[in-house]
Order: C-alpha cells, then structure tokens, then sequence
C-alpha cells in the first residue's frame, strides 16, 4: 500500500499527539509511585473505565475475531464472550473490596491477606513471574500481530516491520515511562475514540462493498447452504452455537458456561479480578467509582466493541472468500482501494497503532509496577525516598520494552509458551475468588493451587498427549485440573495452620467482607460493621449478564433486519440494568474517604 503525503502527515499528528499528552501528564504522575502507578487514586469511574476497554482492544483483537467468525461462525465468539460471567463477578462481589484493600498492585494483596514468609514468597514470586515472563510472552504476542499487519499492509519485510515496531514501542515506552498510569489513562481514552470510530466507517464500508446488508446475509446464507445448513444453529449468522458441533461438543459447551469462567486465571480475565483491572479500580478515587468503572467495562468490552469488528470479518468472507488466511481479511478490507476510500488511510492505520499503543502502554506500566513496588522495593532497596523508586520505575519500563523485543523474535517459541502459560492458570481460579470470603485459605492454599493446576495440565498435555485446541480434550483438561487442584488446595489448606489471628483481623478491618465466612475472626472485631450483602449481589451480577448478553443480541438482531426482536431484547436488557440501578441507589453508596 502507497501512503500519500497526507496520511504520513496524519500518523505523524497522531504520534505527536500523544506525546503531548504525555508530556502534560509528566509533573501529576511523577511525585510518588502511588501517582505513577494508581493516579494518585483520583481517576474518574469514565476513565478507568475506558482504559480498561481500550487495553483489552490489541492490534490483534479483531484479526482474532475474524478467525473465530471464519471458522465458527458468529457464535464462535462465545470463545471469549463466555467471560462475561466472570466479569460482571469482579464488578459487584470484588471491585469494592479491592478498593478497600488499598494496595498498589494486585500481588501485593498478599501481605495483607496472609503474614509471615509464605507470603512474601507469594508476593515475590507473583511479581517476577507476571511482571518479566508472563507480561514479556502477552507483549509479544501483541507485537507479532502488529508485526503482521504492517507486513501485509507494506508489503515489507519481518525485520522490516519489527523494526517499525520498535519504533512505535518505543514512542509508547517514553510516554509510560514519562508520564505513569495517568499518560496511560488519557492516551487510551484519546486511542479508544480514534480506534472505535475507525472501526465502524471500516465496517460501514465493508458492508455496502458487498451491497449492503441485505446482500450480506443473503451471500452468507448461501454459504450456509452450500455446507447443508439452512439457518438456526450451525449457521454462520447464528448467535447460539451449535450444540455437538465438531468445534462445540456438549462437554465443552457445558465447561465454558458452568466451569471455565470462574476456574481459569488468564491475564485479563482473573477470577476476582486481578492485573491492569484491579489497577484501575485501586486507581478509582473511592468504591462508586471503582464498581462502575468495571460495569462500563464490561458493558462495552461484551456489548459496544463486537459488532463493527464482526461485520468487517463476515464481510471479508464475502469479498475474499479464497483467502488461506481468514484472520488477514480484516486487513485485507483496509487494503483494498474499491472498498475502504484512501482518503482515510492514514486514519485506519492511526487507529490500529491505537489499538497497539493502548495495550502495550498498559503492560509496560502494570509490569514496571510488580518488578518496582513488589520486588524492588521490597525485597532489593528499602526505606529510598519517592523520586528514587519514580526512577526505577521509568528504567525498569525501558527494560521490559526491551525484553519483549527478544520474545517478539523468537516467534516459533511464543505460541508454545502462550500455552505454558494458560497451563499454570487452569484450575486456580477457585482460590482466588474464595480468599476474599473464607478466612480459613492461607498463603499455601495459593501456592498449592498454583503449583497442582500448572503439574496437572501438563501431565495431561505432555504425558498424555491431550491438545488443549482440541475441544474435547479441552474441556477434559478443565475439568481435572480443576478437580484435581481444587483437592489438593483444600487439602494443603486444612494441614496447614491458618493464618495468625492479628493478620486476619487486621484484613477484616481493612477490607471489611461478608461476615458469613469470617465469623471466627468477625468475632475479634465486633465493631466492623461488615456489610451483609452477597444475596444483593447476586441479583445484580445476573441482572448484568441478562443487560450486556441481550444488549449485544439485541443489537445483532436490529443490525441483521430483525428489528422487533431486537428492541424486545433491549427492552429487556433496560429493565435488568435498572433493577441494577434500582438495588445499588437502594443500598446507598459508601465512599472511601481514607
């Protein structure tokens, strides 16, 4: 593709832009490692929000999803809307606490929630390992996608673009290096506007290239017609997969919606909460704040975001459909001059940068925080004043930058390694979600968790064969290694003694949980008034996928001609959202003033 002068210019307006916003934000982030890392705790529920939204929207997202509609469909997304249901947990059983917890980062939780060096341990373990290897591995994934991209887009090649990369990099490490979580904060609200409105003219075009939306489906149900369906499940244009589907046996199917929501950690999506989630809600400046930050997350990340990226990708089918490689028609839609008008060239490419720079901006920050606040400062170099450890933050930001460039070059390596990744995480999702609500768990319930899920999963993939793509051998997989770690972990938990009293008193006073599970050590402090309010939140989080599931169909259903069953779903979509609203308002909000 040949750029004109003028999208050179455009790229160049963008790049400056941000670099500006850095600059502006340097002096309000750079007065302590609290400003740096968690704004000072003064963000906005919009912009935390937002933020979280904009990170979770890669360079590689929505070739990811034209992969899934190519080869599953519409419905093939339930790959990942399935994590809904753990979202919408985070929001009304665990952004509040974790705003009470007060901590800097999610690893430090665990020196308020556990004592003694099991739990320095912990902490120090968890921050090495997500802090260098894990975030290192998700960098260069992001990475090789926009490597990809811009190999398709020029034409050039892969030491060509890793180098234009770099570049790019390099430009987002001295913003977070510059200027913390607050540059990161305004540059993805900034990045989220370009990237989501660019998104919708790409499938606005897309679509009326193949002759609109009529055309659309009636091509799409060819094809359907073509393999021997005729509508409902297994159609391309289905919202439900199809149950018993080579790609969706009745076990997996059953595993996503009872099991692997809440069982798996993965980052992005920990149960509970966790990672550059839990950043910005301890960066929210009280509880109201820290939950409607995560609801509008949800809310767009499930609801807003899917449906511009899915009719690119059902588009490109249409327009491309001998292209090997489905997941390059979403770039393919860019490309192409009879499609998508070049005037606007220098735009789209501006936003997928957009989409680059929001998640890498994150991750360079989220991980300079675990290897400063977590490991660093306590364990390397005590009792240094503010400016010292800002320093080290901004060095140890360069240094990740520059760790994940190796791993972007040994690309054979990562896709292994993504998978070694999800090993560790399947099966410890119980443990995090319970250590807030039982007062029993100790820092060795964590790490025999751990330690059981990562032995288990690999076992079943090295020893015996099992290929966690394989959808069968997928959902086995989930269900022994969780099984099998959960019995450890109680196991372990039960031999081991519990925590010591004054730990877990002082946490029941910081953190102020249910009382249901406490009671031993609710009875130490009887004048915490613990809220008593799990049945209440329980309504709201069923209330909250029931909005953002119907939300998103009932979108579908209107984009796709179905005009009255859609407004029927957002009608009731509305009146969830405002038994939510009703519930909350009822309850009353408690700020955090501390």
């Amino acid at each position: 593709m040949r750029l004109a002068t003028i999208d050179w210019l455009v790229i160049a307006a963008y790049f400056l832009l941000n670099l500006a916003i850095g600059l502006y934000c340097r002096k309000r982030a750079t007065a302590s490692t609290e400003d740096y890392f968690v704004g000072g705790r003064k963000v906005s529920w919009w912009l935390a929000g937002t933020s979280m939204v904009a990170t979770t929207f890669a360079a590689d997202t929505p070739l990811a999803v034209t992969g899934m509609v190519a080869s599953s469909g519409i419905a093939g997304n339930w790959l990942w809307w399935n994590m809904l249901m753990s979202g919408m947990l985070t929001v009304f059983f665990y952004a509040r606490l974790w705003r009470r917890a007060g901590v800097l980062t999610d690893v430090e939780f665990a020196e308020i929630r556990y004592g003694g060096r099991p739990a320095a341990f912990l902490r120090g373990f968890r921050a090495l390992y997500l802090g260098l290897p894990v975030n290192c591995i998700i960098m260069g994934w992001v990475n090789l996608a926009m490597v990809k991209i811009l190999m398709l887009v020029f034409g050039c090649t892969k030491l060509q673009a890793l180098g234009a990369v770099f570049a790019i990099m390099l430009v987002t490490a001295s913003i977070s290096s510059l200027s913390g979580l607050w540059g990161v904060l305004f540059t993805d609200f900034f990045q989220f506007i370009l990237k989501m409105g660019m998104m919708i003219l790409l499938a606005f075009f897309a679509v009326r290239a193949v002759g609109g939306m009529d055309a659309l489906t009636e091509r799409l149900l060819e094809f359907d017609r073509a393999k021997g369906v005729a509508g409902g499940e297994g159609s391309i244009l289905s919202f439900v997969p199809e149950i018993g589907s080579a790609w969706m046996p009745m076990l997996t199917f059953v595993v996503y919606l009872a099991v692997n929501w809440w069982a798996t950690w993965y980052p992005g999506a920990e149960p509970g909460g966790g990672g550059y989630v839990a950043q910005r809600i301890l960066s929210a400046r009280d509880e109201k704040n820290s939950l409607l930050a995560t609801l509008w997350f949800n809310i767009a990340h499930y609801a807003v975001r899917p449906w511009p990226w899915i009719l690119t990708a059902l588009a490109s089918l249409v327009l491309y459909p001998a292209l090997e490689d489905k997941e390059s028609g979403f770039v393919m839609v860019l490309m192409d001059p009879g499609v998508f008008p070049a005037a606007l060239r220098g735009l789209i490419l501006a936003a997928f940068g957009a989409a680059y720079m929001s998640t890498i901006s994150t991750q360079l920050n989220w991980g300079a925080g675990y290897l400063v606040n977590d490991l660093y400062r306590r364990f390397c170099v005590k009792g240094r004043g503010e400016r010292h450890y800002v320093a080290a933050s901004q060095v140890a930001t360069i240094l990740i930058m520059l760790a994940s460039c190796v791993v972007t070059w040994h690309q054979d390596s990562i896709a292994g390694a993504w998978k070694f990744l999800l090993a560790i995480g399947a099966g410890t999702g119980s443990v995090f979600i319970l250590r807030w609500f039982w007062w029993r768990i100790n820092a060795w319930s964590e790490v025999a968790a751990m330690a059981a899920s990562f032995y288990i999963s690999i076992f079943m993939q090295v020893v015996l064969g099992m290929d966690n793509d394989a959808p069968l051998d997928f959902a086995w997989i989930v269900l022994f290694t969780v099984a099998g770690s959960t019995v450890i972990w109680l196991a372990v938990t039960f031999a081991t003694a519990p925590e010591k009293e004054a730990v877990l008193v002082a946490f029941y006073r910081r953190v102020r949980p249910g009382a249901t599970f406490w009671k031993p050590v609710a009875a130490k402090a009887p004048d915490v008034a613990a809220p008593r309010d799990g049945l209440h939140n329980l309504l709201c989080w069923a209330c909250g996928c029931v909005m953002v599931y119907l939300t998103l169909f009932g979108v579908g259903k209107i984009i796709f001609g179905a005009t009255g069953k859609g407004l029927v779903l957002l009608a009731v979509a509305l009146a969830a959202g405002g038994v939510i609203y009703r519930d909350l308002n009822r309850r009353g909000w408690k700020a955090v003033t501390d």
